[in-house]
């Protein structure tokens, strides 16, 4: 993905913590932050869907703080901040991680069925629609 001319990334969260705690085993952890930390936009996807690693939450904290009002981030998540603690299995990890996030933000919540459910209704409702019109005839 490119913005202008700067690049974004996208990760999911497991997949993220995973190549963190990974650079750390390798001794190459400084150089994966500052790899994550340059680009423009980093998406952190899928906050609460997965269980994540206890070793890497303090590893994906030290990315956001490397990246605390010096590149842009978006998180997505199907939970509320104050389960955040819960998600990432510290409590005082998350106020942390919340506090600068908040941090010169904009939070957009979405609410209701993801275009995914609505495109399944739509075809189980078209479906329906068309066993009672056969039905009928």
């Amino acid at each position: 993905m490119t913005v202008g001319l700067e690049s974004a990334f996208r990760w999911f969260l497991t997949a993220l913590i995973e190549s963190l705690v990974d650079a750390k085993a390798a001794g190459q952890l400084s150089r994966r932050l500052r790899v994550l930390t340059h680009p423009a936009l980093l998406v952190v996807d899928e906050i609460g869907y997965l269980p994540v690693r206890q070793d890497g939450v303090v590893l994906f904290f030290q990315l956001i703080n490397a990246r605390h009002e010096r590149a842009s981030t978006v998180l997505t998540s199907n939970k509320g901040f104050e389960e955040w603690g819960g998600v990432l299995g510290d409590e005082i990890m998350a106020a942390a991680l919340i506090d600068r996030l908040l941090h010169h933000c904009h939070i957009v919540n979405i609410r209701g069925n993801s275009y995914r459910m609505r495109e399944h209704q739509n075809l189980m409702r078209s479906a329906s629609e068309q066993r009672h019109e056969e039905a009928v005839l």
